[in-house]
């Protein structure tokens, strides 16, 4: 499995983790999500390289900004 991690701003809540989760998901190869609004940390797992620009399109959909990190 290949994971690639993102640095995301703006979480303060479980309910931003599941705003970002919902997004994420619909994102065609996504099996895994780790989402933390305490450490701005998500982690995306697929089988193979997920499309990053893709991930910060769903994350800014959410309403947050993400990067790679």
């Amino acid at each position: 499995m290949s994971t690639t991690e993102f640095q995301v701003s703006g979480m303060t809540c479980g309910h931003c983790e599941m705003s970002v989760r919902e997004e994420v998901e619909k994102i065609p190869g996504v099996e895994s999500i780790e989402v933390s609004a305490q450490t701005g940390r998500l982690v995306v797992g697929s089988a193979t390289a997920v499309d990053a620009d893709a991930v910060i399109a769903a994350v800014d959909e959410a309403g947050y900004r993400a990067v790679v990190s």
